[in-house]
């Protein structure tokens, strides 16, 4: 049989758990949605668009969900913060050296067209 302080402890792990799940379901949609940001403006992969938000995160020591959400709320007119709007030409470069998808002369280019939105 359980005792009551049992199943109290029980319910309050469960309770704890199921806000943990929450909060990464939330998490989730906001590091997808910034990854389709940052594909958009960089003419990305998914997988490259995933590898920018790790870099920049890295890079800048700002937390991966942060980076996401003020890359969600920026093409609306929301502050790109220095740090990261430095941080998002390299970013881009990095994902496409990692997979090879350079073409010549085209990184300086598109690192201008990223610069200038971000500005």
């Amino acid at each position: 049989m359980i005792e009551r302080g049992e199943h109290t402890d029980r319910v309050t792990v469960l309770q704890q758990e199921v806000e943990q799940l929450r909060s990464a379901m939330v998490s989730h949609a906001l590091i997808d949605q910034a990854i389709g940001v940052v594909v958009t403006v960089g003419g990305l992969r998914p997988e490259q668009g995933w590898e920018v938000l790790k870099h920049i995160s890295q890079h800048t020591n700002v937390k991966l969900r942060e980076v996401a959400r003020v890359l969600v709320q920026w093409p609306a007119g929301g502050p790109l913060p220095e740090v990261i709007r430095r941080a998002l030409p390299r970013a881009v470069d990095h994902a496409r050296r990692l997979d090879g998808d350079l073409s010549c002369g085209a990184e300086e280019e598109e690192e201008a067209v990223i610069r200038d939105r971000a500005s």
